[in-house]
């Protein structure tokens, strides 16, 4: 099996698939189960294999016995590196970090590829596998990553935004007479309380964000794009677009699995 780790500055989304999947599958296929966590920074190699035995073992699958390889992307150097060393002291392999160096099988035409993170790079290489180009993948996350692929698989480049609940934090946090804010769906775009239109400007806004920078890519390109959605909001904002297509939840974990797959 293969354990799968996309580690946010937030969140970290751990998936275990089958090791052995058909090169045609969805994102899905062979995902055995899958967790959502909070990233902790200090966490070191041991306490990292403490962690990741005890959600294997709610799946009854043996760390050390059945664990035939695992993949990595993270912008967080210090987690990445305990995980690099949890893998190397309990498991007889190495694990495959997306970082400069390792074959992702995809041209990165940055000016300096090294400046792009290893979750853009995985989610280029998934959307590429899954839907062909040209592609816009809009992530949602700390950071809402907007990461373009050519027709030929190559990674053009994109563009970083404040992510949605950063931005709420940093509003409500430099306004004294704002509270917690749900992040939901208001009854309409014009709210009628101070939470409906807080609510209104958050989500909306993203929104019009989200198509308004399809569209001006789609210009770039001369043409449309295939439009995918991925990280923990895209729920909640892909049904409220014009332009976004397909919601896949483990984008960034297929594309671990594909990048994997290249550097046996």
């Amino acid at each position: 099996m293969l354990l799968a780790l996309d580690i946010g500055n937030t969140q970290t989304v751990v998936g275990l698939y089958e090791a052995e999947r058909a090169e045609d599958c969805r994102a899905e296929d062979g995902l055995i189960e899958h967790w959502r966590l909070s990233t902790v920074h200090e966490r070191t190699p041991d306490e990292v294999a403490v962690l990741l035995r005890s959600l294997l073992d709610s799946v009854d699958v043996a760390m050390e016995d059945e664990l035939t390889g695992v993949a990595v992307c993270s912008g967080v150097p210090q987690i990445r590196e305990s995980v690099r060393m949890m893998v190397q002291r309990y498991l007889d392999f190495d694990p495959v970090v997306i970082e400069p160096g390792t074959r992702s099988g995809i041209p990165i035409l940055y000016d300096n590829p090294r400046e792009v993170g290893a979750d853009r790079i995985a989610n280029a290489v998934a959307a590429h596998h899954l839907y062909g180009g040209p592609a816009v993948i809009v992530d949602f996350g700390t950071t809402n990553n907007f990461d373009v692929v050519s027709e030929a698989g190559e990674f053009l480049g994109g563009a970083i935004a404040p992510g949605i609940e950063v931005s709420l934090e940093a509003m409500v946090g430099r306004a004294a007479a704002l509270g917690p804010v749900a992040l939901t769906e208001p009854r309409s775009v014009i709210g009628k309380t101070t939470m409906e239109s807080i609510q209104s400007g958050v989500i909306y806004g993203f929104v019009a964000q989200i198509d308004g920078m399809v569209t001006r890519f789609a210009k770039d390109l001369a043409g449309e794009a295939v439009v995918i959605a991925t990280g923990g909001l895209a729920h909640l904002i892909a049904p409220l677009s014009d332009t976004i297509q397909y919601v896949e939840p483990y984008l960034t974990l297929h594309g671990l699995w594909l990048v994997h797959g290249r550097n046996q």
